[in-house]
């Protein structure tokens, strides 16, 4: 067996695995392929014959973990408590180490992923670039020659004027009685492709009677590294975010994706300071239901159906505070979502990387929306809202996709 500390202690915790198969039908990918090795029963085995060295070939298990959304709608069903979410990105990891992908896709990923991602600057300008491109027409060229499909340029969302790109850093204060101090994560590409998000949280916590301090010196929150297996790039912008958000105060996050990953830090780092640092962070949602608005919502008199973002749910435990804020909103009628903890095959750039698999996810998603009969629907997760956006659009939908946040602003037209 590898004598890596961490893969061996993925594999003690892959024995806590008891084949009684109720994951299987919560698993996405199983449900579309029907395959055994695409459930998360089935990775797990992949997974214990890699670390038992079963496997003669390590790259012929990587289709079947990299089909993983990583969803983890199977440890809400797993009576046994298995963290499959550690264990796939623990493998993931090391595999990326011992037998890293080959081709110039998987270069290139990575190289983005660690050298713009990772750099907030670089970033920027990238979005400068992009925007700029934008504006003279290339991404129209690119549509009306084919070489952007009609399916991404659905999902891509347009870069919006560099005012909603700005960057938040300071400390701002309410008008009124101050309640408290909170610091707010605005994240990468958060910022960059939903800054008008960033600023409405802003607004609706000012409104809701918070100091918010917005530290300069934060950084990406390396989900999307640790779910490329680029673990160590993961670190350094933890120990680079604990050391921003220095103090007690809670560090307020909008996006799903963002918030599980800040939020385990202290089981990524394994030391104290960034376990205190990870119970510090609350999802907008959660920690405005908990202390309570005193700003009461503009009225919103329309049909909404809330979509549970699958990190937020199922990762972060947080279930009741989004329906139960936007049932504060005056005249706004919350539909019932059977479908609203499955997955919508967004994933980070999953539904990139697998686009027909993620297609076929997100279509299922958006006839289930369709048949609500809502007008708007809410979801907490930049990818998950790109994601629903796209497919409602592709099954002739018109309905609107935006965050719980903007329905529950006092001014809604003034933010």
């Amino acid at each position: 067996m590898t004598d890596l500390p961490k893969a061996i202690d993925s594999y003690t915790k892959s024995l806590d695995c008891v084949h009684c198969g109720l994951c299987i039908e919560a698993c996405p990918t199983y449900d579309v392929l029907g395959l055994e090795t695409d459930s998360p029963r089935g990775r797990i085995y992949l997974m214990r014959a890699l670390a038992e060295e079963r496997i003669e070939d390590p790259y012929s298990i990587r289709p079947a973990l990299d089909r993983c959304l990583g969803c983890r709608a199977c440890e809400t069903v797993c009576p046994s408590g298995v963290q499959y979410g550690q264990l796939i990105e623990t493998v993931r990891s090391e595999m990326a180490d011992r037998w890293p992908e080959k081709g110039l896709a998987s270069r290139l990923r990575r190289f983005l992923l660690t050298h713009v991602v990772a750099r907030q600057g670089r970033l920027r300008l990238a979005f400068r670039f992009a925007w700029l491109a934008e504006r003279i027409g290339l991404r129209w060229l690119a549509r009306k020659t084919g070489l952007l499909p009609a399916t991404m340029d659905r999902l891509v969302p347009h870069v919006p004027a560099g005012r909603f790109r700005r960057s938040l850093a300071g400390l701002h204060k309410p008008k009124g009685e101050v309640r408290g101090r909170v610091q707010l994560f605005t994240g990468c590409v958060m910022e960059q492709v939903f800054g008008d998000i960033n600023q409405k949280t802003l607004t609706l916590l000012l409104d809701n009677g918070f100091e918010v301090e917005v530290p300069k010196q934060q950084r990406c929150c390396g989900a999307l590294h640790l779910h490329n297996g680029q673990a160590s790039v993961t670190h350094g912008l933890a120990r680079e975010n604990i050391e921003a958000f220095s103090g007690d105060v809670p560090v307020i996050h909008n996006s799903a994706g963002c918030g599980a990953a800040l939020a385990e830090y202290g089981e990524v780092l394994g030391d104290e300071d960034a376990e205190r640092f990870s119970a510090r962070c609350r999802d907008i949602t959660a920690f405005l239901d908990d202390v309570g608005m005193s700003a009461t919502p503009a009225p919103f008199p329309h049909r909404v159906a809330y979509d549970a973002p699958c990190h937020l749910c199922h990762a972060q435990k947080v279930r009741r505070a989004p329906s139960d804020l936007l049932r504060q909103v005056p005249d706004l009628e919350l539909v019932q979502h059977p479908d609203s903890e499955n997955c919508c095959g967004s994933a980070g750039i999953y539904n990139i990387l697998q686009p027909e698999l993620a297609g076929e996810i997100g279509r299922k998603k958006a006839r289930h929306l369709i048949e609500t009969g809502a007008e708007v629907v809410a979801t907490g997760n930049p990818g998950c809202m790109m994601q629903i956006r796209a497919h409602l659009a592709e099954c002739g939908s018109n309905s609107r996709v935006v965050h719980p946040i903007e329905l529950l602003l006092a001014d809604r037209d003034k933010s």
